[in-house]
């Protein structure tokens, strides 16, 4: 088939809407457009290569046209690619649901399938204030979150990790959240040493829930790195602390590792590092390797338990989508678990992060426009600043972050920043060699832009 570049981009130009996307803008360049994908490349429609340096926005795994997720999708198709999981259910949405809880944190016993991250988020937050309603205990109506989250982007979920930059024109939407500052804000911001930031943040914590012990439903939060608020990383502790906190005061206690799931900070899940088990478990992006969308709520029997009842009591978690449990969705994501295991990748992991980190220290870090590296396993932030010092940002209409990842781009690296804070979230399968070019080219890169 002939592909005309031209065309196709006066077709975008003319009727597509990206997201996250200044408009204006994108009309105004080449966009790259993607023709396929081959293990941890991308390929545009001209031919040129890259590597896909934010797994196609955090989520693939195993990199593209992996033949054991290819051939599950094949198998499946041949099967059903969609049947509703409303008062039906399917042979892959049962199998996934006995495999996520032979691997999730211990107590986590029940799966309710939706579409994305965000909502997963919403699940969590109707089935929290939903069960402490059927428990009679009617007064816990709020919510606590971290300051900056980044929870997604419906109602509930913005509610929650609410963004000035992305939800102020919506504010009059959001309920209000009783928010914590996590331990980068007295870290970064008001300039402490780690232990005294970490402790500034667990007696805040302490504090604010304490007072509101009794009207608190839950606390949600993003384990050891809040994503797309910039990549703000936790010390290790401060998980551990909340959850003993919302275990004293009986708040539930919610993570949202949609993002940090599935590999991305060393272990299958954040908070084993901190052996810590939710009451609720957010997880999607990675579930699938990044094949297909699909998402999951993991909540307690004893949460269960408490929807349960004669049909006239009321008692249904009456939430749902259409696509609830897609098959196909299933199908991949039982087949990408399978490969955690054959290719062991958290094992082959470790090695990979061991070697960003120490680039990170070594060649970023010293940068005179870096301010900040922050990382876990495979989740990176680099924040560019104009004085390194002062801290002082670059002037939104400069572009710098924007700059350096199409600087990357000329080199064969596809990355995405998140304003001038540069992510490097490569697929969890990119070889040494691949890592190593990676990390060159986005050095490489900050350099060029930032000392021009």
């Amino acid at each position: 088939m002939t592909v005309n570049y031209e065309e196709l981009k006066r077709l975008d130009h003319t009727y597509v809407w990206h997201p996250f996307t200044q408009m204006q803008e994108w009309m105004g360049e080449n966009p790259c457009i993607i023709d396929r994908g081959e293990g941890c490349y991308l390929y545009d429609i001209q031919g040129r290569k890259y590597i896909d340096g934010v797994s196609s926005l955090w989520c693939n795994v195993h990199g593209h046209r992996k033949k054991e997720l290819d051939d599950a999708l094949k198998s499946q198709i041949d099967r059903i690619s969609h049947s509703t999981f409303l008062g039906l259910s399917h042979v892959p949405g049962i199998e996934l649901a006995r495999k996520l809880i032979q691997i999730a944190p211990k107590g986590l016993k029940r799966v309710f399938y939706s579409d994305n991250g965000a909502t997963a988020v919403e699940v969590a937050l109707k089935i929290a204030l939903q069960y402490w309603q059927l428990r009679g205990e009617t007064q816990r109506l709020k919510f606590a979150s971290l300051v900056e989250a980044y929870h997604g982007d419906t109602v509930g979920a913005m509610s929650v990790g609410y963004s000035e930059t992305f939800h102020r024109f919506h504010r009059s939407l959001l309920f209000p959240a009783l928010r914590l500052n996590p331990p980068h804000v007295f870290r970064y911001y008001k300039r402490m040493g780690e232990k005294e930031a970490l402790q500034s943040a667990i007696d805040e914590a302490e504090r604010s829930l304490s007072q509101e012990k009794n009207s608190l439903a839950a606390l949600i939060m993003e384990p050891l790195m809040q994503g797309a608020a910039g990549m703000w990383s936790q010390p290790p502790g401060y998980v551990r602390v909340l959850s003993d906190i919302c275990r004293r005061y009986r708040i539930l206690f919610v993570l949202d590792e949609v993002a940090t799931g599935f590999g991305r900070t060393g272990k299958l899940f954040a908070c084993e590092h901190e052996g810590v088990s939710p009451d609720i478990l957010c997880l999607a992006k990675g579930m699938t390797g990044g094949y297909l969308p699909l998402a999951v709520t993991l909540t307690t029997e004893e949460i269960f338990s408490a929807f349960l009842g004669e049909y006239k009591e009321y008692k249904t978690f009456f939430h749902g989508h259409t696509y609830t449990g897609n098959p196909l969705g299933c199908a991949v994501a039982l087949a990408s678990l399978d490969l955690f295991g054959k290719e062991k990748i958290i094992e082959r992991l470790q090695p990979k992060i061991h070697y960003v980190k120490a680039r990170l220290e070594r060649d970023f870090a010293p940068l005179p426009h870096v301010a900040d590296v922050r990382q876990w396993g495979f989740m990176v932030g680099i924040e560019l600043v104009e004085e390194k010092t002062t801290r002082k940002k670059y002037a939104p209409e400069r572009r710098t972050g924007h700059k350096v990842i199409l600087e990357a781009r000329k080199r064969g690296v596809m990355i995405r920043p998140l304003g001038d804070i540069v992510i490097l979230m490569p697929p969890l399968a990119i070889a040494k060699s691949e890592l190593q070019t990676l990390l060159d080219v986005v050095y490489e890169s900050i350099r060029i832009v930032t000392e021009s």
